[in-house]
């Protein structure tokens, strides 16, 4: 599950590779629950990926391992539940996601050097996931201002 079952294993980009996996499953999970079971179920995902994050990380010997992929995967399924309909919205959700979990602005690199437990990995991301719906609710307000 950390691993993002197999996508984290990709030898190029896995954290891109986790969250292109995540893009494609979310189509699944919205089809199969209403909104706030899919709420439910992302926070389960999260609480439960702290503990998964938490012992591959042990057993890999590196807290944040490249192949741990869950730490994206659950928060841009997050991001993607907020996120404004149709494709070119979430192709922007992806590119905006994958530059702040890159970046990791404040508090986000706290927690990524500061907190080196599972808890911490999945932290992070989660800031990302944060900041990226910000950036879409703003873009969202300043698109439909301009096209009005």
């Amino acid at each position: 599950m950390a691993c993002g079952f197999g996508s984290g294993l990709s030898p190029f980009a896995p954290g891109t590779a986790g969250t292109l996996f995540a893009w494609a499953t979310y189509p699944l999970l919205q089809g199969w629950m209403g909104g706030t079971e899919l709420l439910a179920f992302l926070l389960l995902c999260y609480v439960i990926g702290i503990a998964a994050v938490q012992r591959t990380g042990q057993d890999l010997g590196v807290t944040d391992h490249g192949s741990i992929v869950w730490d994206e995967i659950v928060p841009f399924w997050l991001v993607l539940f907020f996120c404004p309909g149709g494709g070119v919205w979430q192709a922007l959700a992806f590119l905006v996601f994958r530059f702040f979990d890159i970046v990791k602005p404040q508090p986000a690199r706290f927690f990524d050097e500061k907190v080196k437990n599972g808890f911490g990995v999945m932290a992070d991301d989660l800031v990302a996931g944060a900041y990226t719906v910000l950036v879409l609710v703003l873009a969202q307000h300043a698109w439909s201002r301009f096209a009005t």
